[in-house]
C-alpha cells in the first residue's frame, strides 16, 4: 500500500477516534457505522489501536451482502478480522445478517436489533464505487427509490450488477449521524466524485444523497 493511503487511514482513524471520545464524554454509548470492502482495512487497523473505552462503543455496517459471516464476501468478517482486535474487541458489533434465507425475510429482525444501537451515530464512514454507489444504494437497483425515500432504517436490495442480494441502511438512517466521512482512494474515484459534485441527479450517482450534508472527504491517490 502507498504511503499516502496509509497516512490517509491514520488521519481518518484519528478524526473518528476524536469524534467517539467527544461523544462518550456526553453519552453513555457511541455508535460507529463503517463500510466494507478493501479500502477501509488500513483504517480499521489504525482505529483498533486507538485508546478508546471500547466497551462503550457500538459498531455496525452501512450495508452487507446477504452471505454467511464466514464467507470471503462478508463485510462483517472484515470488521471482525481488522477492527475488532486488541482492546477494540470489547466493542459491541452488530452484523446486518441473520439466519433468514433472504434479506427480504430477515430485514425486520435485523431492524429490531439495529434499533437497540446508540443512535444517532457518532460517525458514518462511507465508501464509494466507480458507479457512484455508496452503502448498497446502487444506480441500477430497483430498490434505489425506496432506499432514498423511506423512513425505515433498513432495506433489502437486489441489483443486476451485483451477484448477492444485500441489506443496506436507508439514506435517511445514514443521514442521522453527527458526522459523515467519505473514504476513497485512486484517481478514478476522484473523477467520479468530481462528476457527482457537478450535478444533482441522485439516481445517477447515489453518493450525491450525502453531498448536501457536511461531508469530510478523505482521499489519497
Amino acid at each position: 500500500m502507498s504511503q499516502a493511503r496509509q497516512q490517509l487511514a491514520e488521519q481518518l482513524a484519528e478524526a473518528v477516534s476524536q469524534a467517539l471520545h467527544e461523544d462518550l464524554t456526553h453519552h453513555e454509548r457511541a455508535l460507529l457505522v463503517v463500510s466494507g470492502g478493501s479500502t477501509p482495512l488500513p483504517f480499521f487497523t489504525a482505529l483498533a489501536a486507538k485508546p478508546l473505552p471500547w466497551a462503550r462503543v457500538d459498531i455496525t455496517l452501512a450495508d452487507e451482502r446477504w452471505v454467511d459471516e464466514h464467507s470471503s464476501d462478508s463485510n462483517a468478517k472484515l470488521v471482525r478480522e481488522h477492527l475488532l482486535q486488541g482492546n477494540a474487541a470489547a466493542a459491541t458489533f452488530l452484523p446486518l445478517t441473520c439466519d433468514a434465507e433472504t434479506p427480504e425475510e430477515g430485514v425486520e429482525h435485523v431492524a429490531k436489533q439495529a434499533a437497540l444501537l446508540a443512535w444517532p451515530a457518532s460517525a458514518v464512514i462511507l465508501g464509494m464505487g466507480g458507479d457512484g454507489h455508496t452503502a448498497s444504494l446502487f444506480p441500477d437497483s430497483p430498490e434505489l427509490t425506496l432506499a432514498l425515500a423511506t423512513g425505515e432504517p433498513l432495506v433489502a436490495v437486489r441489483t443486476p450488477s451485483q451477484l448477492q442480494p444485500r441489506i443496506t441502511f436507508s439514506a435517511d438512517r445514514l443521514h442521522q449521524a453527527r458526522r459523515h466521512f467519505l473514504h476513497i482512494t485512486g484517481e478514478d474515484k476522484r473523477a467520479v466524485l468530481a462528476k457527482a459534485l457537478n450535478g444533482d441527479d441522485v439516481r445517477q450517482l447515489p453518493i450525491r444523497a450525502f453531498l448536501s450534508c457536511p461531508l469530510a472527504i478523505y482521499w489519497a491517490p
